[in-house]
């Protein structure tokens, strides 16, 4: 038995969805970036240096954004569902941080070749070029996965559109669990 292929419908709902994910995280990302981005340039403004790229975090996080929403489709880091909510965030934090890792240093790769430089000179300037430099953008980039991952797991726990609906409407007209025991 074939399955019924999937509806003009049920595309446009899906493709929708997932430009919706792709704003909401990039936006997210963007907010976070912008704030190391903003950051950087104070420093480097405190020693005389005053440039700050503003629509390079806008560009790397509509880049990770999407190596996100790409390892989702692959099902990468869907382990621990059962477990404590730590868990699955934890794991996702630390997965799809390898995987933009992974991406980053491919992109890397392919940019430095079309403008003329060795994979390895491309691949030495991520993260700021020392290792100092790398560590620090990776500690960072896990801790702003993990707030993002932590909320999509509770989401995923709670239901749907239950935080939505949580964050943005009215508590009197929402109610996520009933009480247990009412106390008078």
């Amino acid at each position: 038995m074939r399955a019924k292929p999937p509806s003009k419908v049920d595309v446009k709902a899906r493709v929708a969805h997932e430009l919706n994910e792709l704003v909401i995280l990039t936006a997210y990302l963007y907010v976070a970036f912008g704030a190391i981005t903003f950051y950087r340039y104070a420093v480097l403004r405190g020693v005389g240096v005053g440039l700050a790229p503003w629509g390079l975090p806008l560009i790397r996080a509509l880049l990770v954004a999407k190596f996100v929403q790409l390892a989702r489709a692959a099902r990468i880091g869907e382990q621990f569902q059962a477990k404590p909510l730590i868990w699955p965030t934890l794991y996702r934090s630390a997965v799809f941080l390898a995987v933009v890792w992974i991406l980053t240093v491919i992109e890397e790769a392919i940019v430095g070749l079309l403008h003329g430089r060795s994979i390895l000179e491309s691949v030495a300037g991520i993260g700021g070029g020392t290792p100092l430099q790398l560590i620090a953008t990776m500690v960072l980039m896990f801790f702003i996965f993990f707030p993002y991952f932590g909320i999509r797991s509770l989401g995923e726990a709670m239901g749907e559109n239950s935080l939505f609906r949580l964050f943005f409407v009215e508590r009197r007209e929402f109610r996520a669990v009933e009480p247990a025991i009412k106390q008078s």
